[in-house]
């Protein structure tokens, strides 16, 4: 019977760490930053990994849609009233207001990686402004 040279109750050794690819550490500021995804002037850094910023492509696509609910305000103020203005006040529950919600996905390519970003939408300014934004990237990408 053999056992293993070392000292079996001693600390051990540390592994060996896994090289990474070459990526530049400094590779500039943030200029854009569409949900969790960061891009400075040479990357597109995702949760997942660093993307070359030149030749990269971006799509865009609205999940979004508006519902129309009866407001919190209505609801309160209708069951409140039922007794003194006997039954009227739920003509409230009429009142109607817009709400938009959803997602809106953004996803970035370059070469075999691809990434998407789920970015909530509250008001159709936020999908005009995630638009922009992407314009804006997808100009740099072009340089």
């Amino acid at each position: 019977m053999t056992f293993p040279s070392g000292d079996p109750w001693g600390a051990p050794a540390p592994s060996p760490e896994p090289e990474s690819p070459a990526v530049p550490e400094t590779s500039g500021p943030v200029i854009v930053e569409i949900a969790e995804i960061h891009v400075t002037s040479s990357l597109v850094r995702t949760p997942v990994g660093d993307l070359p910023l030149a030749g990269s492509r971006w799509h865009v696509t609205d999940h979004w849609l508006s519902q129309r609910r009866t407001p919190m305000w209505a609801k309160v103020v209708a069951f409140l009233a039922i007794c003194p203005t006997g039954g009227l006040s739920l003509l409230l529950l009429l009142v109607k207001e817009t709400v938009p919600q959803g997602t809106v996905h953004v996803t970035v390519t370059s070469g075999t990686h691809q990434y998407v970003a789920r970015v909530p939408v509250q008001h159709e300014g936020d999908v005009a402004s995630i638009n922009q934004q992407v314009n804006y990237v997808r100009s740099l990408a072009a340089l």
